[in-house]
């Protein structure tokens, strides 16, 4: 019987050891702040307009910080409700502002990309809605709940993918206000000249709105012009970025980041 007792002690001992390191530990981020959770590769940023310092997974960020990642790098940021961000390799973003606060029950991030692959994985899973705007200088995707991404080429030109959920994608003059579009600071890139835009087609600076829902993509040219949303294959949309993402939201407890990026939040679910 005292063998039985020491075999049971012993094996629940064990099983609680492996429900304790399956156990994820939450993140500490404050109310402004999102958090790099992962970075593979290299990549800088500028605090607040200042000199450009090479990063690191953990490190800090705030509205005002300007990041860019280097080639192939991999990022991945945690917002305070536990929403994810990833970006992929030669992008370029500014964290515009992060509001989450515990007493005013406020959860608002605004982030514009100005270059390159961007994935979000928003946390849906709780009481309070989320306000969590990606923007580019034509196209701002505003986020209810939902695992998207959007893609910024050199052109400006915008791809927006969804996963699930819906995603209200616009354009023209929200897409150009001055705190969604404010210029980045890095090192000097090559502009080209104007070019003329015919007239027919020139509508950048009116306002258009689409509701871009599961498995479905919008397209948005140079010029600020949409595309109606179109359907998309998971054959078609599969690549290495896509499967890293994925990945990573499998690693997350639940397809909305709950787990990994805890926090206040969770007390209003």
């Amino acid at each position: 019987m005292k063998k039985l007792i020491l075999i049971a002690s012993a094996l629940l001992f064990v099983l609680c050891g492996i429900a304790e390191a399956k156990r994820v530990v939450p993140v500490n981020i404050g109310k402004g702040e999102c958090r790099v959770t992962t970075l593979n590769g290299t990549a800088k940023c500028s605090v607040q307009g200042g000199s450009w310092v090479n990063m690191k997974a953990g490190q800090l960020l705030k509205g005002g910080d300007q990041v860019e990642t280097g080639p192939n790098a991999k990022m991945e940021i945690t917002l305070p409700d536990g929403s994810l961000l990833r970006f992929a390799g030669n992008a370029r973003f500014k964290i515009v502002a992060i509001d989450m606060d515990e007493k005013s029950g406020t959860r608002s991030a605004k982030i514009n990309v100005a270059l390159g692959k961007t994935w979000a994985n928003v946390n849906k899973g709780l009481k309070i809605k989320p306000n969590i705007d990606v923007a580019s200088d034509n196209a701002v995707a505003g986020v209810r709940g939902t695992v998207y991404r959007m893609n910024v080429d050199q052109d400006q030109s915008v791809l927006v993918r969804v996963y699930d959920g819906e995603v209200k994608v616009e354009g023209g003059g929200k897409g150009r206000q001055q705190d969604a579009k404010p210029p980045l600071q890095g090192p000097p890139q090559k502009v080209s000249g104007p070019s003329q835009v015919q007239g027919p087609t020139k509508v950048s600076m009116e306002q258009w709105v689409f509701i871009v829902k599961s498995m479905q993509q919008i397209r948005v040219s140079s010029a600020g012009v949409p595309s109606k949303p179109e359907s998309f294959t998971a054959r078609e949309d599969r690549d290495e970025w896509v499967d890293w993402n994925k990945g990573r939201d499998q690693e997350a407890d639940n397809p909305a980041g709950k787990g990994k990026g805890k926090s206040w939040l969770d007390r209003f679910k």
